[in-house]
């Protein structure tokens, strides 16, 4: 366990990604296994959302195979939080995994019909939902305290790359192994990096003095109780969702922006599409580098900022080119915000409380990313797509304001509770 510090002890004392993943083979295991199913994840994604086009021939399926897939299984986040703080992290990882490979396969060999598909995706999805924050509750198990930021970057580049390569990996398999074997090869990865995780060293529980612990729904309550009173947590969680909140529309307006506004083809759409995604993979590969040597508070407002503002100059821009280039240093923005959060809740937050804060995060991020889309989408059919990139960059803008005022006095409240412990 790392015990969280200040972050002006922690200057210089990191070391970079390639360090940690050939010195702790723990972490490389978690990390190699992570890469490995990010990649299957991919290229399922884009084979499930081919056989219910080709099944119903409706957009309508599609979206709901999506909305089973990431916005239901956010609103469990309490619980799947709490399965994390409650059990061993390395067996919730692993069991996750394998109910994944199994419920892939199953996919896989029947093909149901679209009823009972979204019942199999929704259940993978949960089990995925419960992963996600043991996954990052048991990175300070694995590297010391001044390497977390090295750490978490190192994964976010891991997985990012992976979901880059998914997609191209499925158009190169699809003439080979068809549907089925695209779904079979995803649930031979969640094997794989089942087999990985049982390398890692187990993470029992703390239950904080209370033998036995509490109930799961008690402990769900218990998390959402300590995230709004805790200022840190909470004031990370608020600006992460504020600004996804008014950000998340950007994926729908960039396809407008360059088929209707810029009246580009369907190249100009994946470029801008892509453009985000290499920005990320280029954030991950500097705060890898940076390790120690970054202060966490500062990269946080940083990153909220320049996600924000990035989308903010994309309804500015007069081409292509230009939207290109804002969205790829909006991706340097987002790596820099997701490596800050992850860090700082690491650092800040009791490791036995801290699977419940992942997981209302990653909850409430879904929710966020939900509402926007929505409210969103209003907002494209009243207006046009870049009025509605720069309404969205301008109001992530306010909330990185609101989490640069609150942060420093959070950091200052929470270093005393923590002296006078």
């Amino acid at each position: 366990m790392s015990v969280p510090g200040s972050e002006s002890g922690l200057e210089g004392g990191g070391r970079g990604a390639l360090q940690l993943l050939r010195e702790h083979p723990a972490f490389r295991s978690l990390w190699a296994a992570r890469a490995i199913s990010f990649t299957g994840d991919s290229l399922s994604l884009v084979a499930l959302m081919l056989y219910v086009a080709q099944l119903t021939g409706q957009a309508l399926a599609v979206s709901l195979l999506l909305l089973v897939g990431d916005f239901a299984p956010a609103l469990l986040g309490p619980l799947t939080g709490a399965i994390s703080d409650r059990f061993d992290l390395k067996r919730v990882m692993v069991v996750c995994d394998l109910a994944q490979a199994a419920l892939l396969a199953v996919i896989a060999l029947t093909l149901p019909p679209l009823p009972v598909l979204l019942v199999l995706v929704a259940a993978r999805a949960v089990a995925g939902q419960i992963f996600q924050p043991a996954s990052r509750a048991v990175v300070p198990a694995l590297v010391r305290g001044e390497d977390l930021e090295a750490a978490n970057a190192s994964v976010g580049f891991g997985t990012q790359a992976a979901e880059a390569l998914g997609p191209l990996l499925a158009a190169a398999m699809f003439p080979l192994v068809g549907l089925r074997g695209v779904l079979l090869i995803d649930a031979a990865s969640f094997l794989v990096s089942a087999a990985l995780l049982r390398r890692l060293p187990s993470v029992p529980p703390s239950h904080d003095g209370a033998a036995p612990p509490v109930s799961l729904f008690r402990q769900a309550r218990d998390g959402l109780v300590y995230l709004w009173r805790a200022p840190v947590a909470r004031v990370v969680s608020l600006g992460f969702c504020a600004v996804v909140a008014f950000n998340g529309v950007d994926d729908v307006a960039l396809v407008l922006l360059a088929k209707e506004t810029f009246q580009a083809g369907d190249s100009a759409v994946g470029l801008l599409l892509g453009a985000v995604g290499l920005g990320l993979v280029a954030g991950y590969a500097w705060m890898s580098r940076l390790g120690g040597r970054a202060a966490m508070p500062v990269m946080l407002v940083l990153g909220f900022a320049v996600s924000s503002v990035g989308n903010l100059l994309t309804g500015l821009a007069w081409a292509v080119s230009a939207a290109f280039v804002m969205q790829a240093v909006r991706g340097v923005g987002i790596a820099a915000m997701d490596v800050a959060s992850h860090t700082l809740i690491q650092r800040w937050v009791p490791v036995g409380m801290q699977g419940r804060v992942f997981g209302n995060l990653y909850g409430a991020i879904g929710v966020a990313a939900g509402l926007s889309y929505v409210a969103g989408g209003l907002l494209l059919d009243a207006t046009s797509a870049p009025v509605t990139l720069m309404v969205a960059g301008a109001g992530g803008t306010l909330a990185t304001l609101f989490a640069a005022w609150r942060l420093p006095g959070a950091l200052r409240r929470s270093a005393a509770a923590r002296g006078a412990e």
